[in-house]
């Protein structure tokens, strides 16, 4: 039963998007021909003047319903930003597209032209047409996984993250990879899938790719790898895409309790210290100026209580404010610095100023209200 209702949330879905999508028939002078492409655009997109990464797919007559799917779905939750999606058709051109040179492994003819059309007229109209941010994520399955790897090899790479599902490699692919990761000067994620279910070969090729992957010594390249055990070499996609996407945006989720536990509860420093990097490397990977969270703000409050490292509240105080200037967040987080560290009278007129402002992170009025009142009658003020 449990099933059932699962696989029918995802044929809504994929309904959903497939409604929203926008289809257009891309004139490209480099192939000599109209290609079939899918767009589609953030729910938030006319509602503001925000910028969007890029999510391309090959194999779009297959893979971009998918990949628009958890895009809307894990964005939606915010564990990845919203993301303008675009899906490339390959039905019945698909092997004239990834042609590669038995010699060298890399592109000619057709192949070549495909790969340029890509670089040099589609993600350029992509970037003229929309409001898009630096970050460019490519996604292949297959041969096409094979192929995304040729934008990477570029001296500028052309997208910041790949999502390799069961590549199936040209010969001299992992040596080319093995040399541009070592050199690579840039954050670069790559994520490998494959299963026990695979085709042996693609199988033993993306097992030996990540092999070599981990060998590297190079802090840029930020890799993960999953070996799943059922799925087919079809159904792959449906499985490693939402991993694929939880890994390369990782740092952009908010505060899970693993990360609260493991890491923010052992900090020697400053919990805030690491809430403001946490938002600046996502500015530094993705573009994104992205306002802190207030459930992060929580998480880090809760941290500051539990270590009993009260003198950080006062940082967390005049952080919320600046993020948050019309709620009470901010004086919340002072008062109870000021409580903490012996200035109860101080504490009580901050906790009182904090009244006129907006709730917000679980803290009412009504509580500030009653931490005032307590102080008054505890020292008689």
């Amino acid at each position: 039963m449990k099933r059932f209702i699962y696989l029918f949330v995802i044929v809504l879905l994929v309904q959903n998007i497939s409604a929203q999508a926008t289809f257009k028939s891309f004139n490209s002078e480099i192939l000599g021909e109209a290609r079939d492409i899918k767009i589609l655009l953030p729910k938030s997109y006319g509602t503001g003047e925000k910028s969007y990464p890029i999510i391309l797919t090959l194999d779009g007559d297959y893979m971009f319903e998918i990949v628009s799917g958890n895009v809307d779905y894990a964005s939606y939750w915010e564990d990845i930003p919203e993301a303008i999606v675009v899906g490339v058709n390959q039905f019945g051109k698909r092997d004239n597209d990834m042609l590669y040179s038995e010699q060298n492994s890399l592109p000619i003819e057709t192949g070549a032209a495909f790969f340029e059309f890509i670089s040099m007229e589609l993600i350029p109209y992509i970037e003229k047409t929309y409001r898009t941010e630096k970050f460019k994520v490519a996604i292949g399955h297959g041969v096409t996984a094979n192929f995304i790897n040729y934008y990477l090899l570029k001296e500028e790479p052309l997208f910041n993250a790949y999502i390799a599902i069961s590549p199936d490699l040209a010969p001299d692919m992992t040596s080319f990879l093995s040399e541009k990761f070592s050199k690579i000067e840039s954050k670069i994620f790559y994520y490998l899938a494959t299963s026990n279910n695979d085709v042996k070969s693609l199988q033993e090729g993306t097992k030996a790719l990540n092999n070599t992957i981990k060998t590297v010594e190079n802090k840029n390249v930020l890799s993960s790898f999953d070996n799943f055990e059922d799925p087919t070499h079809y159904s792959l996609p449906a499985h490693a895409i939402p991993n694929a996407l939880e890994d390369i945006f990782f740092v952009f989720r908010p505060i899970s309790k693993q990360e609260y536990k493991d890491t923010i509860l052992k900090l020697e420093g400053s919990p805030v210290d690491y809430l403001i990097e946490k938002y600046e490397t996502i500015e530094d990977l993705f573009g994104l100026d992205k306002q802190i969270l207030i459930n992060d703000f929580r998480a880090i409050a809760a941290a500051i209580k539990k270590t009993e490292k009260y003198e950080y509240f006062e940082s967390l105080g005049k952080l919320a404010r600046k993020q948050y200037p019309n709620t009470l967040l901010g004086n919340y987080y002072l008062g109870r610095f000021y409580e903490e560290t012996g200035n109860p009278k101080k504490a009580m007129k901050t906790y009182q100023s904090a009244y006129i402002l907006e709730e917000a992170g679980g803290i009412t009025k009504d509580h500030v209200l009653e931490l005032s009142e307590q102080i008054k009658a505890d020292f008689g003020y």
